[in-house]
């Protein structure tokens, strides 16, 4: 029998008047919920597989809209987003990460988004490729002195690596110092996770181990946010710690303009690192299960860059690494959901959807429709080349999300992964550790579970 159990309403036949998408019955509550604490990627595979574009999904108090067709993602996250603020999980991750951009509505986002969009400008980025290029040849390096050693983590290099070039791109500091910041992240992430998955049914002051880990983690990056802006203020500058810091200035209690100021660093922080770490880090665990995908990589690295390091302009001629990188967050993407809450009620393809309802658009499942993708399990390159793609809905991929909400970061997220792979494949290669079981892990982004063992072997 199927976890998610005897559909109802199995064709989406009007109920009370108003059609609502198919679905379990209520009485699954009790195993859809332990799916949704251990299995989320399946929870939301299985709802795809046996319902198709649409599907309603009740978890005790919590009717999930779950829709699954680019229709459907372009009318939630753009034509009509005003009627969605952030849902499930974002809402939790206020207690987490407090108001930043990531989690922040209305007329607060609003000021934060035209505070920190200049510093995402394309012409800005494209001078700090410079920078991008030698923090991607310090990770070389980095992985070049062990060689032919014990195996290296790769999502901690990855992480190390981003981190830097956020540090030097945006905030013009080095964020070398704070050593235990991935730590505090990932603490952070846990919790937001555990609050979703728990409805905030548990008090934060209970002392679970995961809850005082989290506790660590805010007041240790709360430290790195006041040495950011300490540090800003001795040097000046035109970044993003002296643009919140101006678009905060009209806060008349300080402590209400310092509490905006740590959770707009820290969201920053968080969402700067972690979803180009992840998409590195299956890129190369991909690579070393698909070796003509390597190859061909290496091929293109050699004869754009020779042996010297990345520019801007080789942007346009590593055509192939670009290529992996989309395919590569087809399959994993860093934002595997999107989650929305109705301010209105609404009809998303056909469907009733009423106010106050949890909407969820998921970009995993969502690159995965067979509708719009041939073997969809399939890590296959060629998906990208100009001509595969004219055909396909726009709103059939979408890595860095849509509408308003759409990532600012998407350009020195490019930047920095396409320099990366093109440097390490061209001088490296690395290979999973073996017997190692690399496993997904949904959180705020979708990461490598327990991290990712592999050797390093030069070319």
């Amino acid at each position: 029998m199927s976890v998610l159990g005897r559909r109802t309403n199995p064709r989406g036949a009007p109920a009370h008047g108003r059609r609502v998408p198919p679905g379990p019955p209520r009485s699954r509550t009790p195993v859809l919920f332990a799916k949704l604490i251990r299995d989320r990627l399946g929870l939301m595979s299985q709802a795809a597989e046996e319902y198709g574009d649409a599907a309603r999904v009740r978890i005790g108090p919590k009717t999930l809209y779950i829709f699954n067709h680019p229709d459907h993602a372009k009318h939630v996250l753009a034509d009509n987003s005003a009627n969605y603020h952030k849902g499930i999980g974002l809402i939790q991750a206020k207690r987490a990460l407090g108001d930043g951009l990531l989690t922040s509505e209305g007329e607060l986002w609003r000021k934060q988004r035209d505070a920190i969009q200049p510093v995402f400008q394309h012409k800005r980025i494209a001078r700090q490729a410079g920078v991008v290029a030698e923090e991607a040849g310090r990770l070389v390096d980095r992985l070049r002195d062990q060689a032919g050693g014990a195996p290296v983590d790769v999502v901690h290099e990855m992480t190390a690596l981003t981190l830097g070039v956020l540090g030097r791109t945006l905030l013009d500091a080095d964020l070398g110092g704070f050593g235990s910041a991935g730590g505090a992240f990932e603490a952070v992430q846990d919790q937001a996770m555990f609050e979703m998955v728990t409805l905030n049914m548990v008090p934060t002051w209970v002392p679970l181990p995961k809850q005082l880990r989290f506790r660590w983690a805010r007041r240790y990056l709360h430290h790195v946010a006041d040495d950011l802006v300490m540090l800003d203020r001795a040097q000046g500058g035109d970044d993003v710690v002296s643009r919140l810091m101006g678009s905060t200035l009209q806060e008349s209690d300080g402590r209400v303009r310092r509490q905006r100021m740590d959770d707009e660093l820290i969201t920053l922080l968080l969402a700067g690192h972690e979803t180009t770490a992840s998409t590195l880090s299956w890129a190369f665990y991909l690579l070393d299960r698909h070796p003509q995908v390597w190859e061909r990589l290496h091929a293109e690295a050699v004869e754009v860059l020779g042996d010297r390091p990345p520019r801007l302009e080789d942007l346009r001629r590593l055509t192939y690494t670009d290529m992996v990188i989309q395919e590569v967050m087809r399959l994993y993407p860093p934002v595997w959901i999107l989650t929305r809450q109705a301010q209105r009620d609404d009809e998303v393809g056909g469907y009733h959807v009423p106010a106050g309802s949890d909407v969820l658009i998921c970009p995993y499942t969502l690159h995965r429709n067979p509708a719009f993708w041939d073997a969809p399990d399939a890590f296959r390159p060629e998906r990208f080349e100009p001509e595969a793609t004219t055909e396909r809905p726009r709103y059939a991929y979408i890595p860095f999300g849509a509408g308003p909400r759409f990532c600012v970061g998407n350009h020195l997220g490019l930047m920095e992964a396409t320099f990366a792979l093109a440097l390490a494949c061209r001088d490296l290669r690395l290979r999973l550790t073996p017997g190692r079981q690399v496993v997904p892990e949904p959180m705020l982004s979708l990461r490598v579970r327990g991290g990712l063992p592999m050797t390093v072997h030069p070319v």
